[in-house]
């Protein structure tokens, strides 16, 4: 922490609430699996640094994020009337590789504090609503130039329709299936079981900003990272990673949306005036530059007017 600068908050998607981390950093609590799992992945520190002399925690009992989330999808009429949370998923399991393949990938991009059965749970309900898309598999010959013109859609008045047109038109599906109590997700890059890509967004982050940087990131682990042996890909923007993978969707979507050469002409004390011009150059929605500058020098008191706060989720609904 110390080395990089951390706070107590700054561990709180690797360790869990805030009075968890207190009790760990105290030494009253051991981390447990894949609290260790997370800090290796993420902060890079070494395994062997991490492993004490005691046993972890034992298992929790039943999860109350499982029950809540189970009634989620009820209401939501995804799960049926006597059915259970893992009488559902183990259903999905049977015509849903991806979800079946979820225990391996849990780790790349999700939060310490996910609840693994809801995880599931919401997959297999954002593959069920997929499987009801009638769409073929397309192979998208310039992957860069598709992503600059999906990123262009972010300014038009219409643009809650023109992406979904857009992405069928390149063989891909969007659905926007709410983020379940336990799953602290963004957005999900998957396969279903034709192996047409689909893209699912939670929008629990209700901003302009983050819906096209995410939508950005999961279109760039659909066309450069799933494959037959990766066929789920799971996102809380959030937590830092330091997989290559998603270095490299992080990049992708940062030069989809504003290209470099746009970009270098913003600096720290860029004004209001700026961002937009540059926003004007990208052929992009200023919330998009606004959300880059405000993520990249860590101050979020600038430029709130302008990132599309609690619009993009009334915008869908009435789409």
């Amino acid at each position: 922490m110390q080395q990089t600068g951390l706070s107590q908050r700054d561990l709180i998607p690797y360790l869990g609430s805030k009075s968890r981390v207190s009790e760990i950093l105290n030494g009253q609590r051991q981390p447990t699996v894949d609290q260790i799992r997370a800090l290796h992945q993420h902060l890079g520190i070494p395994v062997t640094s991490l492993i004490g002399s005691f046993k972890h925690e034992p298992a929790a009992g039943p999860s109350s994020s499982s029950m809540a989330a189970e009634e989620a999808l009820r209401k939501l009429g995804v799960i049926k009337s006597k059915e259970n949370l893992a009488g559902f998923v183990s259903r999905s399991k049977v015509s849903a590789p991806a979800v079946a393949m979820l225990r391996k990938t849990k780790t790349e991009r999700t939060n310490a504090k996910t609840d693994l059965a809801a995880l599931e749970a919401w997959c297999a309900a954002a593959l069920g609503r997929a499987e009801k898309v009638a769409i073929k598999k397309i192979k998208i010959s310039d992957p860069k130039k598709a992503a600059r013109q999906l990123a262009q859609l972010s300014a038009l008045p219409d643009w809650q329709d023109q992406i979904v047109a857009a992405l069928h038109g390149m063989g891909i599906i969007l659905i926007i299936l709410e983020h379940l109590p336990g799953t602290f997700l963004d957005g999900a890059a998957m396969c279903r079981s034709d192996g047409v890509p689909v893209i699912a967004l939670t929008l629990r982050h209700d901003r302009l900003d983050n819906f096209w940087f995410t939508l950005l990131h999961e279109f760039a682990h659909v066309v450069c990272h799933l494959s037959p042996d990766r066929q789920l890909i799971l996102d809380d923007l959030d937590v830092a990673s330091s997989e290559t993978i998603e270095a490299e969707a992080d990049a992708f979507a940062r030069n989809a949306l504003i290209p470099p050469t746009i970009w270098k002409q913003i600096v720290e004390d860029s004004s209001t005036e700026e961002i937009i011009d540059a926003a004007e150059k990208a052929g992009v929605h200023p919330a998009i530059a606004a959300g880059r500058w405000r993520f990249e020098h860590s101050d979020y008191r600038r430029f709130s007017k302008l990132i599309g706060r609690g619009e993009v989720k009334s915008i869908l609904k009435s789409a």
